[in-house]
């Protein structure tokens, strides 16, 4: 995670979810009340794990996401279908019952794990031969085929849906770690990253409402030319409102999730600030590129070539190091002349 900020040179995203998560930001600190810029500093490739081992109760019957009621009596092979899944298994403590991972799931504890998933598309042949016990998706895991193909095998699956600000954090923690048969530790879960999220929420700048920074989300890949400005359901806007911040795309009346950029459409948002995704930042050849993207350039943000990138594994996971990522946005968004 990282604030690009140099100076001012003269003249000078439901595909997008799918493509996305392809980092991972962490902690291996034991200390549940470390303040996340602390624990930002340690290994950033790591989840932390809750430091009392989970001891599931099973049977767990459970209401998936699609209306099916699920039941669950063996959690010994765990296959979880997204990024975010896997952290959350991890951190609850089941990490050694997981035995397939999302490509997302980039962290350091999976990385020894084979992969199912691919931008939310599942191979089903490749679940199954992994002999799993029960399988968690999210609601844009797909093929339909493929997801009913493993239901007609005879495994449990239960569907969640995917997270899209802050007030899914608890709810999400709680549904998976219930489908696990260990309410309790998600219950610890919960507290532990709601007391982390509050304690970076006591020190975030309260600006008046004028003076609230405006921050325009853009999601671009240059390998693929995706060049997209988010909207009211991109995922950003709890992140940004909860940093003290405006989305400007939501701001200037993007009702959708994305729209392809236009220098029409960034005039309108004015962002005084860009927030990417760090390899997405990578991909368009770091900021010297991404200002040169049509309309960038003329934006106040991309005048001050003023830039905050967070990794995307972890960026709209909101799941257990959502703190991180909301101190990562933090410390950018407020930092002088570029400091850190």
């Amino acid at each position: 995670m990282r604030f690009v900020r140099i100076p001012r040179l003269a003249g000078v995203f439901t595909v997008v979810l799918a493509l996305a998560l392809t980092g991972c930001g962490g902690s291996q600190d034991n200390d549940d009340g470390a303040p996340a810029k602390a624990r930002a500093k340690t290994a950033a490739d790591r989840v932390e794990p809750l430091a009392t081992a989970a001891q599931p109760r099973l049977p767990a019957t459970v209401e998936s996401a699609d209306g099916r009621r699920v039941k669950v009596t063996d959690v010994s092979r765990i296959v979880p279908l997204s990024g975010s899944l896997n952290e959350i298994v991890f951190t609850l403590g089941l990490g050694d019952r997981v035995v397939a991972k999302d490509i997302t799931a980039t962290f350091e504890q999976a990385a020894d794990l084979p992969v199912v998933t691919r931008a939310h598309d599942v191979s089903a042949e490749s679940v199954l031969s992994l002999r799993p016990t029960v399988i968690l998706a999210d609601s844009t895991t797909g093929p339909v085929e493929a997801i009913d193909q493993i239901r007609d095998a005879g495994i449990p699956l239960v569907v969640y849906e995917a997270a899209k600000g802050l007030a899914d954090v608890s709810t999400r923690i709680e549904a998976v770690a219930e489908t696990l048969g260990v309410p309790e530790a998600g219950d610890a879960l919960v507290a532990r990253t709601q007391e982390r999220i509050e304690k970076v929420q006591a020190d975030i700048p309260k600006p008046a409402a004028a003076d609230r920074p405006r921050v325009a989300f853009l999601y671009v890949r240059g390998s693929a030319s995706v060049y997209l400005l988010g909207g009211r359901d991109s995922g950003a806007a709890s992140l940004l409102e909860a940093a003290g911040a405006v989305d400007a795309g939501k701001a200037s009346g993007l009702d959708k999730d994305f729209t392809p950029i236009t220098s029409e459409a960034l005039a309108k948002a004015a962002p005084d600030a860009v927030l990417v995704m760090t390899k997405g930042l990578k991909s368009v050849g770091g900021v010297d590129g991404l200002v040169k993207i049509p309309g960038v350039a003329e934006t106040p943000a991309g005048m001050d070539r003023r830039i905050v990138s967070i990794d995307d594994g972890v960026m709209l996971n909101y799941g257990p190091r959502t703190d991180q990522v909301l101190q990562s946005l933090v410390d950018q968004l407020y930092a002088k002349d570029g400091a850190q």
